[in-house]
């Protein structure tokens, strides 16, 4: 699950003893319920409550603010969602913390502004999973390679809510926790759980409001009214990386190619031709891995591996060619990957 695009989410403080407790006792039924129910129905209520799920985040109108946090990094953002069945869907995404930044959204043109900059930058929208949006494939499809636990009945933000767990069957991705509307499906929370069952990250609305009335008229304003700014359209275009001469065929089961583009990077020196950086996104469902590709050039760039929260990078130097890594996954399986890239130069 970046400022305004979040890709999917830390430890809550610390509870006095016996409010922890008391959660822990509150949790106990649902986790018999997941125990001992029929695994096929388990199986099938899972996997519409996620095609539930991506539907509400495109579906229903919704307004609220959300908690993003990462170790001791803490973020929150104000949404305004609306479906319309003439126009498709509106959007406002706004930061509420640091410097300010403001997302709209009409369909897949996506506006974001940079107001201390006075910038515009104009975009298609590429990424269809933000938060509250999850899913990039079926919910059938997610299940491949995740085992779902119903956990019973909860509330987020003073909404019922239905949560799932989705354990991995395997090493290569993490856990997730899901809350979702018990009414619409709209998710409310999302959790990544590392190996332990400790919240990697987390996204959760603490405020929120479902069904409201079509609201557009300021999104539609702010999109139109740009006098005093400068806009910027990046340069995105589609590319066949095959054609490039790179063979990407990662072994990790349930990861599938969902896009290929190529993005212009500034030169590092005034004059330079722009810098072409080739990026390959691959997703299970809920978990994404982006391989970049780009030319060496004059830098001092090393090889390496880090984390934050459940993102985890590698990057790695093949020949003429910087090959970085990065996805909500553990390092051993970007490894992976990258054992499964070879570079033959095209005819």
């Amino acid at each position: 699950m970046q400022t305004l695009r979040l890709n999917k989410t830390t430890i809550w403080g610390r509870l006095p003893a016996f409010l922890f407790c008391a959660a822990v006792l509150l949790s106990a039924t649902p986790r018999v319920f997941a125990q001992t129910a029929d695994p096929l129905v388990v199986r099938r209520t899972a996997a519409d409550l996620l095609d539930r799920i991506h539907q509400a985040a495109q579906q229903q109108n919704y307004e609220g603010a959300f908690v993003y946090q990462r170790g001791n990094f803490v973020q929150t953002s104000r949404i305004a969602h609306y479906s319309t069945h003439s126009d498709g869907e509106f959007e406002q995404l706004e930061s509420l913390d640091g410097k300010p930044r403001k997302m709209l959204r009409h369909n897949d043109d996506l506006y974001t502004f940079v107001p201390e900059r006075r910038l515009l930058v104009v975009e298609k929208r590429q990424n269809k999973d933000s938060f509250p949006a999850l899913l990039a494939v079926s919910g059938e499809q997610v299940l491949s390679v995740y085992e779902p636990k119903l956990l019973g009945d909860d509330r987020v933000a003073g909404v019922e809510s239905q949560v799932i767990e989705l354990d991995p069957k395997d090493a290569f991705r993490f856990a997730y926790k899901l809350w979702a509307d018990k009414k619409t499906g709209l998710l409310l929370r999302a959790q990544t759980l590392d190996p332990n069952g400790q919240v990697l990250e987390q996204l959760s609305f603490s405020q929120i409001r479902i069904g409201v009335p079509v609201d557009k008229a300021g999104i539609v304003n702010g999109i139109r009214n740009t006098a005093g700014w400068t806009v910027v359209r990046p340069p995105v275009e589609p590319v066949d990386m095959a054609a490039q001469g790179w063979q990407i065929a990662p072994t990790v089961p349930g990861f599938r190619m969902i896009r290929q583009l190529r993005r212009p990077m500034a030169a590092r020196e005034a004059g330079q031709p722009t810098i072409p950086v080739d990026q390959a996104v691959f997703s299970d469902g809920l978990a994404a891995i982006s391989v970049f590709i780009e030319p060496v050039e004059n830098n001092t760039r090393k090889e390496g591996s880090g984390n934050s929260g459940a993102t985890h990078v590698l990057v790695k130097r093949r020949g003429d060619f910087w090959i970085t890594l990065l996805g909500e996954v553990p390092q051993t399986t970007l490894q992976q990957f990258a054992a499964a890239i070879e570079y033959k130069s095209p005819k």
